[in-house]
Formats: C-alpha cells, structure tokens, sequence
C-alpha cells in the first residue's frame, strides 16, 4: 500500500512539473514565430524600398540621359523594365505590409510610380516627333523632379517600416519581461512540489529531490548551464531529465532573444549606411553634367565608370562582408571621383600590403574616413593636400590588421579633438545631436557591433595646421 501511494505521487508530480514546464517553451515558439515573421516582412521591405530607390533615383535618369545623348537607342532602353520592376516591388510590398502609415506612403508612392510612367511616356512620345535637346532635358528635369519626390517617400517609408521594428522590439521585450515571471512562478512551484514530495517519499530518495531543489535555486539565479544527475531511481530518472531539459531550452531561448535584438542592431545600421554620404551622390551627378557639357567625354567616361565600381561594391549584392580589396577598390573609385572633382588640390595614394588584399572585412569604414579627411581637413587647408590610406599588419605576429587615412589638411584644435573624441564615444540615444563627426561616429559603431571586444573602434591623431591620422585595428582572420 505504501509502494503504490508513493508511486501514485510521483507520478502526479511528474505530469504537473512536465505540465508547467511546456508553458515557457510554447508561449516562446509561438510568440518568437510572430516576432520572426514581423522582422521578416520588415527587413524585406526596407531591401525592396532602398533597391527601389535605387532604381529610380540613379537608374532611370541615367537611362534616359543615355537616349537622350544618342549613346542608347529608345529601343535598346530598359527604362519600362525598370518601371515594371519598380510596380512589382510596390506590389510586394503593399501585400506583406500590416502598418496602416506604411501602406498609406506606398500608395503615394504608388501614384508617383505612375506619374513617372507618364512623364517617360510623354518623353520617348516627344523624342520621336524630333524635339530639340533642350526640350528632352527640361524634361528629363521634371522627370528628375517626380525622381527625387519618389524617393522622399521611399525614405518616409523606410523611416516607418524602422518605427515598426522598434515597436516589435519593445515587444521582444515585454516577452522576456512575461517569460521571466513565468519562469519565476514555474520555480516556486518546483520548490513547493519538491517539498511535498520529500516529505512523502521515503529517506532512500531524500538525495536526489534535494539535489532537483539545488538546481531549481541555480536556475533562479541565473545559473542556466547547472545540471544534475541522473538519481538511477525508476520512480525519479524521466523527472531528473525533464527539469535539465526546461533549463537547456530556457538557456536556447534567452540566447535566442539576444541575437535577435543585436540583428536588429545590424539592421538599423543598414539603414544608417545609406543615410551616410548623400551629398556625395548630388555632387558626382552635378560633376557629370558639368563634364557633359563641357564636352569633355573622356572625364565623363572615367568618372562615370569610378561611380558605377563605387555604387557596385556598395550595394556587394546584400553582403556585408568583403575582402580587403575590394575596400580599397571602393576608397580608389571614391577618390577618382573625388580627384576630379578637387584636382587643383588633392594628391591621394593608397598603400597596402599585398599579403591582406583577400582577406575579409566588414564593408564601408573607409570612405566616411576619407571623406571626413577632405572635407574637414583638405578642402580647409591652403595649397594642395596629400592624402594617403594605408593598409598593413599591426603586429609581427600577423594577427592584427591596422587601417589608417592620414592627412596633412588643416586638423583639429586641442579643444575640438577633445570634442570629436567625446561625441564618438556618445551613446546611440544621443546620436541626433552629433554634428560633423556623424559619419565617424557611425563607423566606431559599426566596427564595435561586428568586432566586439576585438576592436577599440577610431582612433584620432591631430595637430592644428599638420594634419590629422584617423586608423583603427581590426583580427587578421576576419570574414562572414
């Protein structure tokens, strides 16, 4: 009678701790597939609205300008490809999209698509009644016009589809928040259903339910890699192993939440990227024209190339990856563009050792550097700056990889240098108020997101009217 009374209690304890233990695991696969979901539907939407973007603001204009300069044919033009891509893609995205303000600028967006078609239309339709130049031109304008309003909204739109990541992250954490006082309630009632159970079973068991109680305290501690052996009793082994595995998924899950918010971080520093240079793009543009109209084809034709490698290792296909190469490659086209643009005063050369081309790094950390150098420090500068990006082993073990963009501009005071360095190192929910160091500080964030505690992120060399080094140290065996 005792045998089967004792056995009758375990068991009832078994089902009720196997019970609880289900809780956490179900409340977190279906709250982490909602929250999956929504960041899907979000990262899918900001690629499509930037590669959109993409097209209309860069793409189409450069299209039409090739028709309307006799380098393409009408017919050879791929500018109604490229209005369909961009219906397609605003189709997409109006079918994934839930937020009511997103929809609301896809369908203003959508519109604009339209207005766009008509005005390409009216142009092609003029072209083949023989207009002049100037006519095609000023309509390109408009069409430049209805191009750059597309993109404020684009812009509106990714500006939201962030807002409503924020929103899903703030749920992230309300899940941990309700996850952590389930796990909570889980563990007092395991103590209490332990207790019961000591008292009742018979001294022979007194060890193996003390160690489970031992290990229920651990767990709400926060000690989730804590065990316990297996007892060898009948009555208490499938128990023993049941409480390991509730403590391994909880460990699962809570690692599982960090790395979905710190994607979340690398997400909005995509989303920063693009907001990094964009007067750089107004100025190559205005460059060409200006090189077009001077009737200086060759120019045109170098500057042209140097800005498609750029914009192409820019975008790396989504990869934010690449080897060390084709970051130099990228600070080279910058820096051609940038030297015709600037000839009269900027010299640049870019050293490296050839031993490191094929590593990988993460993309775009050197043209902000570069760029700040000569808008900061050159272009402030009387006579002819130098500028040189060196790239080379930090130490003779190899294990390290030095990075420097050094320049002989007009360089920081003691008082400002002490202020750049202060608002690199500011927190992210102070970045609005950062002034000309926006650029640096976006890369010392981004080197500490993807290196950690391998990187101590810029550092920054000065001395009024010498100059100034920027660098930053980065493992040598690197790459995603």
């Amino acid at each position: 009678m005792k045998n089967k009374s004792l056995k009758k209690t375990l068991k009832i304890t078994y089902i009720v701790l196997l019970s609880i233990t289900l809780i956490p695991s179900v409340y977190s696969i279906v709250v982490s597939q909602i929250h999956t979901q929504q960041y899907n539907k979000i990262i899918s939407n900001v690629s499509n609205a930037n590669r959109i973007n993409g097209i209309v603001k860069d793409d189409i204009p450069e299209e039409l300008w090739n028709i309307i300069c006799g380098k393409k044919d009408v017919e050879e033009g791929r500018h109604y490809e490229m209005m369909n891509e961009i219906t397609f893609g605003l189709e997409e995205m109006l079918k994934i999209t839930k937020s009511n303000d997103s929809r609301d600028k896809l369908e203003v967006a959508t519109r604009a698509s339209a207005t766009l078609l008509r005005s390409i239309h009216n142009l092609i339709a003029r072209m083949s009644f023989g207009s002049s130049v100037s006519e095609n031109e000023a309509l390109l304008e408009e069409i430049r016009t209805i191009t750059g309003l597309f993109s404020d909204i684009m812009q509106d739109f990714i500006v939201s589809e962030s807002e409503s990541a924020y929103r899903t992250n703030l749920s992230i954490k309300n899940t941990s928040i309700i996850l952590t006082l389930i796990l909570l309630v889980i563990t007092i009632f395991a103590l209490l259903i332990s207790a019961n159970s000591f008292m009742t079973v018979s001294a022979a068991i007194q060890k193996p339910i003390s160690d489970m109680e031992k290990l229920s305290t651990k767990v709400a501690n926060g000690e989730l890699d804590a065990r316990i052996d297996i007892p060898h009793v009948d009555e208490l082994d499938t128990l023993a192993e049941n409480l390991n595995t509730m403590t391994g998924q909880i460990d699962v899950l809570i690692k599982k939440n960090m790395e979905e918010q710190k994607n979340f971080q690398k997400a909005e520093m995509k989303a920063l990227q693009a907001q990094i240079t964009p007067h750089f793009l107004y100025n190559t543009f205005d460059t060409i024209v200006w090189l077009a109209e001077e009737e200086k084809t060759d120019e045109v034709v170098r500057i042209t190339k140097a800005f498609s490698d750029f914009l192409r290792i820019s975008l790396s296909r989504g990869h934010e990856w690449i080897t060390i190469g084709q970051e130099l490659d990228h600070i080279r086209n910058y820096l051609t563009i940038q030297k015709i643009r600037y000839a009269d005063i900027l010299n640049y050369r870019i050293e490296a050792d050839e031993s490191l081309i094929n590593l990988k790094m993460i993309k775009l950390v050197l043209q902000p550097l570069v760029e700040n150098a000569i808008y900061h420090g050159i272009k402030n500068k009387r006579g002819r700056g130098e500028l040189c990006v060196r790239v080379c082993y930090d130490d003779g073990s190899r294990t390290k990889i030095r990075f420097e963009v050094r320049d002989n501009g007009a360089g920081f005071t003691a008082e400002r240098l002490s202020e750049v360095r202060a608002e690199l190192s500011t927190g992210a929910a102070d970045s609005e108020k950062l002034t000309s160091v926006y650029g640096l500080y976006n890369v010392n964030k981004k080197l500490k997101l993807y290196y950690g505690e391998q990187t101590q992120g810029l550092v920054i060399e000065s001395e009024p009217g010498k100059g100034s080094s920027i660098s930053f140290v980065i493992p040598g065996e690197i790459g995603s």
